[in-house]
């Protein structure tokens, strides 16, 4: 029987806090349990052992974010929503930085929930993308290029990597603006792909 007062949506938010705190790689079902004041094998009530674990943990992060991504680019359009979509994945990423490790894993092929999560946060980027005249494969590679952007700043951040006295603030917007010249001279076809 499921412990009185402990369900998943408990044990997800836990986890999260956990992860958010130390660390993905401080989740393990020992850690969880104590921090629940719980024996280990009553999570079992809840979760399919710690990949299952992991893998809700990604689905309420890519959840998470969609919702923010959403959110923040709402009645934008064009270099506006941009920068709304890159600022609201970046507060994403400091906000839940565990969260966010676990969302980097690719989902399994046969995993169609992970599929649809991801594919809903992919899915608003290449709609952002597209007002630039970008279709196809050169609409996912402006997402690619985004991601690697956004995921390569938030993960030198995060590993203190940014050592000068520099507002890193100023850094990121100057690396949106950035890529916004890029993407426009790829849209007037002084780039080809």
């Amino acid at each position: 029987m499921p412990r009185i007062g402990l369900d998943r949506t408990t044990l997800l938010q836990t986890a999260t806090e956990l992860a958010d705190a130390e660390g993905l790689n401080a989740v393990t079902l020992a850690s969880l349990a104590q921090k629940l004041n719980i024996r280990s094998p009553s999570l079992y009530n809840h979760v399919n052992g710690l990949p299952d674990l992991l893998r809700q943990m990604a689905l309420h992060g890519l959840t998470l974010l969609s919702s923010a991504l959403s959110r923040e680019v709402a009645g934008k359009t064009g270099d506006d929503a941009v920068r709304a979509l890159c600022r609201a994945y970046l507060a994403f990423a400091r906000a839940h930085p565990g969260l966010y490790e676990a969302i980097q894993r690719a989902p399994d092929e046969g995993d169609e929930a992970m599929q649809k999560a991801g594919g809903e946060v992919v899915g608003q980027v290449v709609a952002v993308v597209s007002e630039y005249g970008l279709q196809g494969d050169a609409a996912l590679h402006a997402v690619r290029v985004i991601r690697s952007l956004l995921h390569g700043f938030v993960s030198l951040e995060r590993q203190g990597g940014f050592g000068l006295p520099l507002d890193l603030d100023v850094t990121f917007r100057l690396m949106v603006e950035t890529f916004l010249a890029g993407v426009k001279t790829i849209r007037n076809g002084e780039w080809r792909l």
